[in-house]
């Protein structure tokens, strides 16, 4: 894998009151290898907002952590049949977030790493939706979209 990388997101959150919306994004970033890990870093822009947040994505058997700082600053880890509790922090007020995770699927191939997460997520101790996120991560240049 190369250190210019293509990622993409992928997720649905469905709730009780809603079947959920798909999301995507699709953005650079970096990625490398350390200590038997895989680390993503992107930056990314918040609807409305013009200063970045910056994450990291760490990919390692059987979990995968999210770190977002900025705006917005959370730490998520997901590890497949566990719960974990954390603290999402947005310039509105805090709020505390239960994942609990149901399966964490992890593909890698020599130019494609895919992360496959299902897990249900509570708001200040009740349960808010039940989620999936897939993330895909290829050297740039590798099947990216060229204009001319």
């Amino acid at each position: 894998m190369t250190k210019e990388v293509i990622i993409t997101i992928s997720g649905l959150q469905a709730g009780p009151d809603t079947d959920g919306e798909p999301i995507e994004m699709i953005t650079t970033g970096e990625y490398f290898y350390k200590n038997n890990k895989h680390y993503i870093l992107y930056e990314e822009v918040m609807e409305g907002e013009t200063a970045a947040n910056k994450n990291r994505i760490k990919i390692a058997p059987g979990s995968m952590e999210l770190t977002k700082s900025g705006l917005v600053s959370v730490y998520m880890l997901f590890e497949e049949n566990k719960k974990k509790m954390t603290h999402y922090h947005t310039p509105f007020g805090t709020l505390l977030m239960g994942i609990e995770t149901k399966k964490v699927d992890i593909t890698e191939t020599e130019n494609e790493i895919k992360v496959a997460v299902e897990y249900l997520l509570e708001i200040n101790e009740e349960h808010a939706a039940d989620c999936n996120i897939r993330i895909t991560v290829k050297p740039k240049g590798a099947g990216d979209f060229r204009l001319v």
